[in-house]
């Protein structure tokens, strides 16, 4: 016999002459440490939600300010547009302010006065309220308030859109409330 198999025949002998207490231990994980490996990982998955639900919430609210800006940011550019001529005065889609009489102008667009002509597209598409229902049109997002209408007005007076705020009643994380900005 190998000196190779003799010692595997040693220790096989060994393991079946030692007491049942003694035996040797079989690699594996107990049910302790499977337990307590699930209450760390549990505890780490509890700190980690806040922080997810945190930067999703900062997310929309970028989401939130760039789409109010790119709104607003067109409504300027189209009554600039009105009073440098570059839009005629009695075209359709603007209002007697100089304004568009509703979101969807500037997505169409209006009659450019000009040699040139066509027309005057202010947005390619309304962008999305992120804190809005997604099942509801990108138009139906937004509260409209007109040239005329007080700045607290709850109701659009429909002649023209020359502000725009989210309907959302919810608090930003700075403190501020959504509808506000």
């Amino acid at each position: 016999m190998t000196s190779t198999g003799l010692a595997s025949t040693n220790r096989a002998q060994a393991d079946f002459q030692r007491p049942a207490g003694h035996r040797r231990r079989i690699a594996g994980l107990t049910l302790i440490e499977m337990l307590v490996t699930l209450m760390i990982v549990s505890i780490l998955a509890a700190m980690a939600m806040p922080y997810a639900e945190n930067t999703v919430r900062r997310g929309k609210e970028m989401e939130l300010r760039q789409a109010l800006r790119d709104i607003r940011s067109a409504i300027d550019r189209f009554h600039a547009d009105w009073e440098t001529g570059k839009i005629g005065k009695t075209v359709a889609g603007v209002s007697d302010d100089g304004y568009p009489k509703t979101l969807q102008v500037l997505v169409e667009g209006v009659e450019a006065s000009g040699a040139k002509g066509g027309k005057a597209k202010y947005l390619r598409r309304i962008p999305r309220d992120p804190f809005a229902d997604a099942a509801r049109p990108a138009i139906e997002h937004w509260v409209l308030r007109g040239y005329q209408d007080d700045a607290n007005a709850l109701s659009w007076n429909g002649r023209d859109v020359y502000d725009i705020r989210t309907a959302s009643r919810r608090v930003a994380s700075d403190g501020s409330r959504y509808e506000e900005w």
